[in-house]
């Protein structure tokens, strides 16, 4: 027995999400289409959201469909059912890309648009940038495909960009986003040879390889997620090298577990770092720098400073260039840092994620 969840996503023009009678006009070709395999729907619940408009159906056999409009043109079908031991799935993977394309269809047809529907195929290829908007990548291949303790991890090819790393649906890196590492490292800039380093998170080894040829006195890595390592060590060692496989030398060593837990070792030790790398995640879209990632990042700020040289750094990346109030919102945490500190800020395109990205350096402010 389990739960079975089917989403399907695809755009249109999004005027015709903000137009209420071009609304309607859409959910009554999406419903038509959804009960050629769910039989007689019933709409229970809709209303207007900030970012466009939603509407739930249910059948007679507790089927849930969830459709949502986003006002960028994205409209997402949600469909959950719960399934016993032996029964048919309501709606194969088949069936659905089938459906998707029909509804693609039907809707250009329904605006006078005669293109052809996308070939969408049984591999994922989109995925959204900082702002949320969806990418279509050149994908031809999924290498690895399962879920850890903590997340789903895929890694996946690209004609043009190699091997990439996903997870739990978000593009993380690829083979070709060398610049990604050298500019969270400042590569050229900063001196890491004799340094004592400290890297959170950093599952796919690829910061730890190239912080590994600039002769650092120690490297310690502390990653929670042994699977993300044992794929990248399998599929990605374009960009990390052998450090998966040898998780201990004499210039580095590769810790599975929590880092929170680690820091609060290190502190209790009174061990310092010259270097913290933040290689864990973005810097949330939200509207207020509340909730539990923020929370998450500034306990991370907090501990990363409390095991810091005095003339030590926090080096870490923030989000995509076009999410500029989140960033802001980043940076007013930093100035609410107790000693003080002061940040510098670089730029870089990072090829799989086609868009420019920030990344911070931080440090005690002596002044």
């Amino acid at each position: 027995m389990s739960a079975n969840t089917v989403l399907l996503d695809f755009s249109i023009e999004p005027s015709r999400i903000n137009d209420e009678l071009s609304r309607k006009d859409i959910i009554k070709v999406i419903k038509e289409n959804l009960e050629k395999y769910f039989g007689n729907l019933k709409m229970i619940y809709d209303m207007l959201v900030d970012d466009g408009y939603m509407c739930i159906f249910n059948d007679n056999s507790a089927t849930m469909l969830n459709v949502r409009f986003f006002n960028e043109g994205l409209i997402t079908i949600n469909i959950e059912y719960y399934r016993k031991d032996g029964a048919e799935q309501r709606i194969s993977f088949e069936s659905s890309r089938q459906l998707e394309n029909a509804l693609v269809k039907e809707l250009n047809l329904l605006h006078g648009q005669t293109l052809p529907a996308l070939d969408r195929g049984p591999i994922v290829k989109y995925f959204p940038t900082a702002d949320e908007r969806i990418i279509e990548y050149d994908i031809d291949k999924v290498l690895f495909d399962k879920r850890s303790d903590f997340q789903k991890i895929q890694i996946v090819h690209s004609k043009t960009l190699g091997n990439m790393l996903i997870l739990d649906e978000l593009q993380n890196i690829a083979e070709a986003d060398l610049i990604y590492t050298e500019t969270l490292m400042q590569r050229g800039k900063e001196d890491y040879k004799g340094k004592e380093i400290c890297i959170l998170g950093g599952g796919d080894g690829a910061l730890l390889y190239e912080l590994l040829k600039e002769n650092p006195k120690n490297v310690v890595m502390l990653e929670i997620d042994d699977l993300v390592m044992e794929a990248c060590n399998k599929y990605m060692n374009s960009i990390c090298g052998d450090v998966l496989e040898v998780r201990k030398a004499d210039n580095y060593e590769i810790i599975v577990g929590d880092c929170m837990v680690w820091l609060d070792k290190y502190i209790k030790d009174g061990r310092k770092f010259d270097y913290v790398f933040g290689d864990l995640t973005d810097i949330p879209i939200s509207d207020t720098p509340t909730g539990e990632i923020w929370d998450f990042i500034r306990t991370i700020l907090e501990k990363s400073f409390a095991v810091l040289n005095d003339t030590g750094k926090f080096m870490t990346h923030g989000n995509g260039a076009s999410c500029p109030e989140s960033l802001e919102m980043y940076e007013e945490q930093l100035k609410k840092l107790k000693p003080t500190v002061k940040f510098t800020r670089d730029t870089a395109f990072v090829p799989s994620f086609m868009e420019d990205w920030i990344f911070y350096q931080v440090q005690f402010d002596k002044q």
